[in-house]
C-alpha cells in the first residue's frame, strides 16, 4: 500500500498545513498523500471515508483545530491495526480530548517544521515508501 490517508481540519486557515507541510512530507517519505476532499466521488462521505483508510498504509491525523472527525478517522484506522501519527499545532494541544493526550503527537508551530518533522517521524516509523522523493531528501 502507498497511500496515506490524512484526517484533518479543512478549515481555510490549514491550507498551508496541507500545501507546505503534510502533503510535501508524506510524498517526500515515498508516499501518496489522500485527503478526502480532495478527490471528487458519488459516495457516501462516511463510507468513502472508511474505505479509502482500508486503503491506506498508514493514517496522519491532526488535531489542529480540535475537529471532531479526525477523532473518528483515527480510532477508526487504529481498530484496523493501521498507523496512526498524530500531529498537532502546539497551541492547540491543550484543546485535544484527554483520551488522546497520552498519545505522542508531533508538535509543531510552523508548516516547515512540521514538514521535518512529519518527513522524520513516517521514515522512522513506518519506513520509506515505494516512490521516489519530489524533492532533495531531507
Amino acid at each position: 500500500k502507498t497511500q496515506a490517508f490524512v484526517a484533518m481540519s479543512f478549515s481555510p486557515e490549514m491550507e498551508s498545513g496541507w500545501e507546505n507541510a503534510l502533503k510535501p512530507g508524506i510524498e517526500d517519505a515515498g508516499y501518496d498523500p489522500y485527503r478526502i476532499d480532495k478527490k471528487p466521488h458519488n459516495d457516501r462521505i462516511d463510507i468513502k471515508i472508511m474505505e479509502e483508510i482500508k486503503q491506506s498504509r498508514f493514517l496522519v491525523a491532526d488535531f489542529t483545530g480540535n475537529k471532531h472527525g479526525v477523532y473518528f478517522e483515527a480510532a477508526f484506522a487504529r481498530g484496523l491495526g493501521t498507523p496512526v501519527i498524530h500531529t498537532c499545532r502546539k497551541e492547540d494541544l491543550s484543546k485535544a480530548h484527554f483520551d488522546t493526550l497520552q498519545l505522542n503527537h508531533v508538535l509543531w508551530d510552523t508548516p516547515e517544521e512540521l514538514e521535518m518533522k512529519l518527513y522524520h517521524r513516517i521514515v522512522g516509523t513506518i519506513g520509506r515508501g515505494p516512490h521516489p522523493p519530489q524533492r532533495d531528501s531531507k
